[in-house]
């Protein structure tokens, strides 16, 4: 199973604001089923098979393209173990046990 963060940003907006080209990325995500992803404030953590995942990062990309963004800039991180499973929620408590706040 592998994890991917990823950050779609559009260039050349009439506007600063990316929240619009954000929320029609994960549009894509639920139209998915059984895709489990989390949004946070700087990208979008996706779960589940790589292939799966990169192919749906592709289509969340050509979402924005296809508005009329003259050019679009994705960034993708991907974890993905071999050794044991592995999931967001998983890694987030791994962290917190070691702080002592579980």
């Amino acid at each position: 199973m592998a994890m991917v963060e990823v950050s779609i940003v559009p260039v050349g907006t009439d506007s600063p604001s990316v929240s619009q080209y954000v929320a029609l990325a994960l549009k894509v995500l639920q139209a998915e089923k059984d895709l489990k992803y989390e949004l946070t404030a700087m990208g979008t953590i996706l779960e589940g098979d790589l292939g799966r995942l990169l192919t749906v990062v592709r289509k969340m990309h050509q979402s924005v393209l296809d508005t009329g963004v003259k050019r679009v800039v994705t960034t993708v991180k991907i974890d993905e173990r071999r050794d044991k499973v592995s999931s967001i929620t998983g890694k987030v408590a791994s962290v917190k046990e070691k702080l002592g706040n579980q």
